[in-house]
């Protein structure tokens, strides 16, 4: 039987391919007309053309499935029109699961975000009983995102064999878009990021998230979720790292988020008229003052799960990104710095 996998080009998605891949298994792959189609270039796939937001290609694509593995998303903090954010991620993984369960699909394993997981103000990492609200969702991303995990749960309470994941930051190679981690790991390499916020995330190697779903596959428990992260990190110690690795200077500056603001509407508003992706956000700024870090002992415990240093994922997107010519992000001089 054949396995499906949604968001299949994209930096998780394909991640979780190749582990299919390497555990044997026929892997099915949903690809959008125009999807960029590096990551798969070589996999022994079959690919079905379709649309999260057409329930009708949704039903073409889970036909004479076992198993999927829903990790498509639209991962971006801004956008001209927000309502495409919520058209993918909420609309989008209604009709791909609601699709897999009528073809009779065995097992579900919902790719969500620890974006969904209430923070802590204690000094202790976030764990998955710390149960977030609505309220607690900033920007459409994450509204998104916690409302299509509250969609699986209604379907869990019917009976569908659902498990969620929620991986925090991945790193490493095949980040084509690139992810906006990706774009400050470029931005590092080059020396192009002089001053940081002080503001600290979970950090893990992509591989170790695809892997920790093939594990949610096999034994998660239906109706759990499960996060699948790796190191607690400040942003400086990354950057640092980063510096170090790509023989770049550390940036010696931190700025006060406050003084960061102007330049985030000036970004946005450009943004309005260019259509491109502001590299600095006010929601990515207000996300910020919070440090979020999170624990992966229940996955660790029940699924087996394991994450590799923090520099071995930073070593390893460096090494992609220096070698790797993605149009637009990536420049000649780059090579050079690692």
């Amino acid at each position: 039987m054949t396995t499906l996998v949604t968001g299949a080009t994209g930096f998780v998605g394909s991640a979780i391919v190749r582990r299919l891949l390497a555990h044997g298994e026929e892997v099915r792959v949903l690809v959008r007309e125009r999807s960029d189609l590096r990551n798969l270039d070589s996999l022994r796939v079959e690919k079905v053309c379709g649309d999260l937001r057409n329930s009708q290609s949704m039903e073409l694509a889970c036909r004479g499935i076992k198993n999927l593995y829903h990790a498509a998303a639209d991962y971006r903090l801004w956008a001209r029109d927000s309502q495409e954010i919520f058209n993918s991620n909420i609309e989008g993984t209604d009709n791909v699961l609601r699709a897999a369960l009528d073809a009779g699909v065995t097992k579900i394993v919902h790719t969500s975000s620890v974006c969904t997981i209430k923070l802590r103000s204690d000094g202790i990492p976030s764990a998955e009983n710390d149960i977030a609200t609505a309220d607690d969702m900033l920007g459409a991303y994450k509204q998104s995102k916690f409302h299509a995990e509250v969609r699986c749960q209604q379907l869990i309470a019917l009976g569908a064999p659902i498990v969620i994941v929620n991986p925090s930051t991945p790193i490493g190679p095949r980040d084509v878009k690139p992810t906006p981690t990706g774009r400050i790991i470029v931005e590092a390499m080059r020396g192009a990021m002089p001053a940081y916020v002080n503001t600290g995330l979970n950090f893990v190697h992509v591989d170790d998230v695809a892997e920790g779903h093939l594990l949610a596959m096999e034994k998660g428990r239906i109706g759990e979720r499960y996060i699948l992260g790796g190191d607690d990190l400040p942003l400086k110690s990354l950057l640092y790292m980063i510096a170090e690795i790509a023989g770049r200077t550390p940036p010696k500056i931190e700025l006060p988020r406050r003084a960061i603001y102007p330049l985030a509407w000036a970004a946005e508003s450009a943004s309005l008229l260019t259509g491109k992706e502001p590299f600095v956000t006010v929601n990515g700024l207000r996300l910020a003052k919070n440090w979020m870090y999170f624990s992966s002992e229940k996955a660790e415990r029940e699924l087996g799960y394991r994450f590799r240093p923090v520099r071995e994922a930073v070593q390893d997107a460096i090494e992609w990104f220096s070698s790797a010519s993605p149009p637009g992000v990536y420049l000649s001089h780059v090579a050079a710095a690692s």
